[in-house]
């Protein structure tokens, strides 16, 4: 999805006529305002499934604190929750910058600069997540094996 982004941005940055299609790097022939449309959609549904496992995530986090076991925690895994609540947290806020970015330009006739910077929020957002995916599966591992284990799930995602 990047190179079609950045050819759409790049696009409407030359200033081509709407109406002119170009073939892009994917091969479809379109208008490059129908292209940062057509990116734009794409975005947007990778963003829903971001927001969702941050969702499910955070919620998890936010229950567990609740459960009878809770205090059985040690000082470490109580450390690695609080830490993964505000990293839950956090990963809201790429999130909620989309939808501003839109409400700020929406009508203005900047979609590709729109699609561009919303590209770069996501891949900031999907690492937010891929850490906070990545913790939550060490505290449990951890919480549930041991902290070697906890350290062994943690492993492959840092990688």
């Amino acid at each position: 999805m990047a190179d079609s982004t950045d050819g759409a941005a790049g696009a409407m940055r030359a200033g081509g006529p709407a109406a002119e299609t170009s073939l892009g790097v994917d091969g479809r022939e379109e208008t490059p305002n129908q292209r940062a449309d057509r990116n734009w959609n794409e975005l947007l549904q990778e963003v829903r499934v971001t927001q969702t496992s941050t969702q499910i995530l955070g919620a998890f986090l936010l229950a567990v604190a609740f459960q009878p076991r809770f205090t059985e925690l040690d000082d470490y895994q109580r450390a690695l929750y609080l830490v993964l609540v505000a990293v839950a947290a956090l990963a809201t806020a790429p999130a909620l910058a989309l939808v501003m970015l839109h409400r700020k330009h929406f009508g203005t006739l900047q979609k590709a600069r729109v699609v561009l910077t919303g590209n770069r929020l996501l891949k900031a957002n999907l690492v937010i997540v891929s850490v906070l995916t990545a913790g939550v599966a060490s505290l449990v591992f951890d919480f549930v094996l041991g902290r070697t284990a906890g350290f062994v799930a943690l492993g492959p995602a840092c990688s």
